[in-house]
């Protein structure tokens, strides 16, 4: 048994983690998700409705529509590697392979690409083999968790090792699954996998329904976890195994990796009227208006507020202006005005806005 060691958030594990989940710490990964279609039907998948069962192609929260918008995406970022989701990546397996040669050509070799399926097809496995792909992680039903050796996942894993390829599991933590976890745990080990990676199960807007069927509640009222599974995850790291075993939290994704990735991107796309906050998110002043020219020629002129500190957003039609600005100036105008919090990804998530007092 490896010594467990606790990383941010509740996460644990034990030896080395497997060489994808490095730079997802670090916030330094892109995520691309290349297809929302998946031929098995999980009830505990979290896939967003936007997403789940349809051919959409994402580079982190960008819909795209060619690999190179998913490059341009991957350089506001610094990305350092990728990691290729779905849905399966390998049902949409030329849009695949043709991302990761794309991101080989244009970051280089030591960008790091990781991908998760539950293909087990072979020709599928070697041509993103042959495109570049480092590192696999295989989702298997939990129908096979119990013979995982005797099923058709046992020569998919063995190719994979063959092609030079990093090789895993990657499961959720399922309450009431323990048995059938541990003997997928010991058959990792026993073909020679690199590790095996546990995430919290958790409820989203799509599994809920089929997660409270199945029984489960959330662990407290603050969480989208599912009760039980960090527990149950804790035991199995303290198994008598030699291969690294890494558990993820839920809690971990969105309070480091999720962070990271948006500080990293945050510091690209920040403009200079913008204050970017400890948690990756952007403050601004926004001036609400049908004339957002015509308002800032006014600032300009009446309150001497610098150009550089205001800007025209055409596509939600309003002024945004710097928020220490507009806070001294807000009383003084007939216009609505806010200090809005908004993430940096590309769809500009609003996390909230305080109303200023207006004249």
């Amino acid at each position: 048994m490896g010594k467990i060691r606790r990383l941010k958030k509740g996460s644990a594990c034990t030896g080395a983690l497997p060489p994808g989940c490095v730079l997802c710490e670090q916030g330094a990964k892109l995520v691309l998700l290349v297809t929302g279609k998946c031929a098995k039907r999980c009830g505990y998948c979290p896939l967003s409705a936007q997403k789940k069962g349809k051919d959409v192609f994402f580079a982190n929260e960008r819909r795209i529509q060619a690999v190179d918008e998913a490059l341009e995406e991957a350089e506001l970022m610094d990305a350092l590697g990728t990691g290729i989701t779905g849905g399966d990546p390998l049902i949409a397996v030329q849009r695949t392979a043709d991302s990761i040669r794309a991101l080989k050509k244009r970051f280089g070799k030591d960008h790091h690409i990781h991908l998760y399926t539950s293909t087990t097809d072979k020709a599928r496995i070697d041509r993103v083999a042959r495109a570049g792909l480092d590192e696999i992680r295989f989702h298997p039903p939990v129908s096979l968790w119990k013979r995982l050796e005797r099923s058709e996942f046992a020569d998919a894993l063995r190719l994979s090792k063959k092609r030079g390829m990093t090789v895993g599991f990657e499961v959720p933590v399922i309450p009431g699954r323990g048995e059938e976890i541990g003997s997928l745990v010991r058959s990792a080990d026993a073909l020679g996998l690199d590790f095996v990676n546990l995430n919290e199960l958790e409820f989203s807007e799509t599994n809920w329904r089929a997660l409270r069927a199945m029984g489960f509640d959330v662990k407290d009222d603050v969480s989208s976890a599912v009760a039980g599974s960090q527990e149950l995850a804790l035991s199995v790291l303290r198994a008598d195994i030699a291969m690294p075993l890494h558990y993820c939290s839920s809690s971990f994704k969105d309070g480091v990796q999720l962070r990271r990735r948006i500080t990293r991107r945050a510091r690209n796309v920040r403009k200079p009227h913008e204050i970017l906050t400890k948690d990756g998110t952007l403050l601004k002043g926004i001036v609400e208006t049908n004339d957002p020219a015509g308002v800032a020629r006014a600032l300009a002129l009446n309150y001497a507020v610098p150009e550089r500190l205001m800007w025209i957003d055409k596509e939600k039609s309003r002024l945004e202006v710097a928020p220490w600005v507009l806070e001294e100036i807000a009383s003084e105008l007939e216009l609505r005005s806010f200090i809005v919090e908004e993430y940096p990804t590309a769809d500009r998530l609003e996390v909230e806005r305080s109303p200023l007092r207006r004249r």
